[in-house]
């Protein structure tokens, strides 16, 4: 699947700017009309500062799918990615424990991941849809992103993972986004599934090893 997108790699990069450009975007807007005190403009610089590194990284990487592995705290990640939501407007809750050990993630490209799953949710959720990020460690890390949209349809489960496939044509994207979101847990070692039900909602699922290869 990666090869595919390497070949690609014009309309992956067009694709997955688009959410750290719009962060700063929100970023921006939120600095110039909030009346903010002190330690909300330094979390707002801190936000653009990582939208800002994985532009870099999206951009310079030769391959659209490779992975470096750090220790990553994921309960600070997703707390970030939902706060970078919410500046965009997605009406987004999280439920995690307290506490999480670290784990051997890439951070920019989980943060994609999940960029990719929470975007998705909106555009096909339609307005009103709500958004909700859950984590478990237990043998694995697991982050679900759930959301109360229209659902997808059991024979086109699968399908929603392949390169340039749409199932709904009358809806903005390219058909990369989960594509590319499935490739980059695998490069984890780890799975990316999906549940739905029609007229219930979706729910994707990230399951990553605690330890990198």
């Amino acid at each position: 699947m990666s090869s595919t997108l390497d070949t690609n790699r014009l309309a992956v990069l067009v694709h997955e700017l688009r959410s750290p450009v719009a962060a700063l975007s929100a970023i921006a807007d939120a600095l110039v009309d909030g009346e903010l005190d002190s330690a909300a403009r330094r979390e707002l610089a801190r936000l653009a500062v990582q939208a800002c590194r994985a532009i870099e990284r999206i951009v310079a990487d030769a391959a659209v799918a490779s992975i470096r592995l750090e220790r990553t705290d994921p309960l600070a990640l997703v707390d970030d990615v939902v706060a970078a939501a919410r500046l965009r407007g997605v009406r987004i809750t999280v439920a995690a424990p307290e506490r999480a050990p670290l784990v051997e993630l890439d951070p920019t490209r989980v943060r994609q991941v999940l960029d990719n799953l929470t975007t998705n949710a909106v555009v096909h959720g339609g307005t009103g849809v709500d958004v909700s990020v859950s984590v478990r460690v237990d043998e694995a890390l697991r982050i679900e992103v759930s959301d109360n949209g229209p659902g997808i349809a059991g024979d086109d489960l699968e399908s929603v993972f392949e390169a340039g496939v749409r199932l709904d044509s009358q809806r903005p994207g390219a058909g990369i986004g989960l594509a590319l979101a499935r490739a980059l847990v695998e490069g984890h070692r780890g799975t990316l599934t999906v549940v739905s039900t029609l007229g219930v909602g979706t729910t994707f699922t990230i399951s990553v090893p605690l330890s990198g290869p």
